[in-house]
């Protein structure tokens, strides 16, 4: 999921990282804040805490706006403490799979990629053809990386989310010493996956449907592989009846041979939960209702 020009705070939060190192010549405090994160074969980075490195009112600014949107698209009630990230010559993140810091992880870049003087600094993503590679092989054409895995550009603004289980990585950057020419970062994890309600229709009775409704998954689920998450968008009319039922965000996976178990389960949740009555209220609400599917 990539959204562009997603934080109206990415200006302000990239002048503090330029002020700061502004004066190369100066030392200041506020520049000794970084952890040269470095794990032989597999990670290699400057790092620290943005919720300490940021004033806080501009922080908590990104904060709520982040946390909104989870709630609102994800079905998840906060964000992990994120890292602030600066990658110059020599970065990178090699192929890992985050588990189980939480169902979706973010990347959300401050970084001047238009005019940039480096190259690299891509987020890559490993591509389901290669997660199913023997079931979909063809042994008539050549593959090269690009057929392997999936490079997202870190365009200042970019906000880009991902399922944290798929192997992920950071291309190495390469061609700059100058953190204020790098790849500069904000990334964490979305975490807590609970219901939200807006609108007037009280919790205790969207807590009554969903508790129908997981005790009916275990026979419906059987002996299906399916793990992941999945957040509804439920839309009630005043007068308690579902108005509309659909998908916000998907992660559930399962191997080829059982994607159309796995779909019709998917068709089967959303069909129960268009048939839920509520009490009437004096407005329309909305539920955004997150459901987690685990394997042992």
């Amino acid at each position: 999921m990539v959204v562009d020009g997603f934080a109206p705070q990415a200006e302000a939060l990239r002048g503090v990282f330029d002020e700061r190192f502004a004066e190369p010549r100066r030392a200041r405090g506020d520049r000794f804040q970084w952890d040269w994160w470095h794990v032989p074969g597999q990670y290699t980075a400057l790092r620290t805490p943005a919720w300490e490195y940021f004033p806080r009112p501009l922080y908590t600014q990104l904060h709520a706006h982040l946390v909104a949107f989870g709630r609102d698209v994800l079905g998840c009630h906060d964000i992990s403490p994120p890292w602030l990230s600066c990658y110059i010559d020599g970065c990178s993140q090699q192929l890992h799979g985050d588990l189980p810091h939480g169902p979706w992880a973010f990347v959300l870049s401050l970084t001047r990629w238009r005019g940039r003087v480096f190259r690299g600094g891509e987020t890559l993503m490993l591509r389901d053809e290669v997660l199913e590679m023997w079931d979909r092989f063809r042994s008539v054409r050549g593959v090269e990386e690009p057929d392997l895995v999936r490079a997202i550009e870190p365009k200042f603004g970019r906000l880009t989310v991902f399922d944290p289980r798929v192997p992920h990585g950071v291309r190495e950057v390469t061609g700059t010493r100058d953190p204020r020419e790098g790849r500069l970062v904000v990334h964490g994890w979305f975490v807590q996956p609970r219901p939200f309600v807006r609108g007037p229709l009280a919790l205790r009775a969207v807590a009554a449907r969903i508790a129908e409704l997981t005790g009916a998954l275990g026979a419906w689920i059987g002996e299906l592989p399916v793990a992941g998450m999945m957040s509804l968008a439920i839309d009630v009319a005043p007068g308690g009846t579902v108005r509309a039922a659909r998908v916000l965000s998907d992660t559930t996976r399962v191997a080829s041979a059982h994607e159309p178990a796995r779909r019709a389960l998917v068709r089967r949740i959303r069909g129960a939960v268009a048939a839920w009555q509520f009490p009437r209220a004096r407005a329309a609400s909305r539920v955004t209702l997150p459901l987690v599917f685990e394997r042992g």
